[in-house]
């Protein structure tokens, strides 16, 4: 490993995710990759001699800073983190009425998607401010600047996490870092797979005929139209390791079906958007 190889730290690289594939894109653009997941079996499979895989819960202060410290006394510095870790929900109900869902499983989702972003760079940001260099990449969602029905706590809390890449952009520019934005759409990984054999609904709710739309809603960013993990790596990584590409210390980048969409209904009425996105995705209730 050359001593000028960038050493990338990833956060949610369980296999079969988009963690997972920007592990073995970065590492055979020849950069040290540390790979990180709650538990080291999910990360089964990552073989590359450039990649070194550590426990790591990002809802934990200490176990973040833990690994951040590893990373730095092995390597010296880290050069790119890339905030990944995320859930539509971090148990085993992944969509549903927002007033449906209790405010624990919302807190849970902000805890995993959102607060877990600023554990990490209050680790990292000081090691990367010290040398004037480095890169924070925060992969949010197309659904954080548009939400879509059933996706509520998931769409809100990656929301937030664009938001606080923008501030985060603004307040590390005079240390010499710079944040990289990511929105993307539809990705085939595990995140909507395991969501899809369950769609409780509680007794009483208000949407019980909902449940066929839930359920598609949870499957679009698994149909024809997303691109695989590998694909959406290669462009995530391309875009991380170019030099020179951009103005300022912020950059944000929304990929992979339907963005193109996305970046349209961007421009128009926001209410005009919402009645669109309620008749596309929100569905029809049972027995209509």
């Amino acid at each position: 490993m050359s001593q000028n190889a960038r050493v990338v730290v990833i956060t949610g690289c369980s296999k079969g995710g988009i963690g997972f594939a920007l592990c073995k894109e970065f590492a055979t653009k020849g950069c040290k990759v540390y790979a990180t997941a709650r538990r080291l079996e999910a990360m089964e499979g990552l073989a590359h001699p450039s990649i070194e895989c550590l426990a790591l819960d990002v809802t934990d202060d200490a176990n973040v800073k833990q690994v951040v410290e590893t990373v730095i006394e092995r390597e010296g510095r880290i050069d790119i983190v890339v905030n990944n870790a995320g859930a539509i929900r971090p148990t085993d109900v992944h969509a549903g009425p927002l007033l449906d869902r209790s405010i624990e499983d919302v807190a849970a989702a902000f805890d995993t998607n959102t607060l877990s972003v600023l554990r990490v760079c209050k680790a990292v940001v000081p090691h990367m401010a010290a040398r004037k260099r480095g890169l924070i990449v925060n992969v949010g969602s197309v659904v954080g600047e548009i939400p879509t029905p059933w996706s509520g706590p998931y769409a809100a809390s990656k929301a937030a996490v664009h938001s606080l890449s923008q501030t985060l952009s603004m307040e590390l520019r005079p240390l010499g870092l710079r944040v990289l934005s990511v929105a993307p759409g539809g990705v085939r990984s595990n995140i909507s797979v395991n969501g899809a054999p369950r769609v409780p609904l509680p007794p009483d709710s208000l949407w019980a005929g909902y449940r066929d739309a839930i359920l598609t809603r949870i499957m679009l960013s698994a149909g024809e139209r997303s691109v695989s993990c590998e694909d959406f790596a290669r462009g995530l990584v391309r875009e991380a390791l170019r030099e020179g590409w951009w103005v300022g210390s912020y950059r944000f980048v929304m990929t992979a079906p339907p963005a193109a969409a996305f970046k349209v209904l961007a421009w128009l009425p926001r209410s005009l958007v919402l009645w669109v996105l309620w008749k596309v995705v929100g569905g029809k209730p049972k027995g209509h």
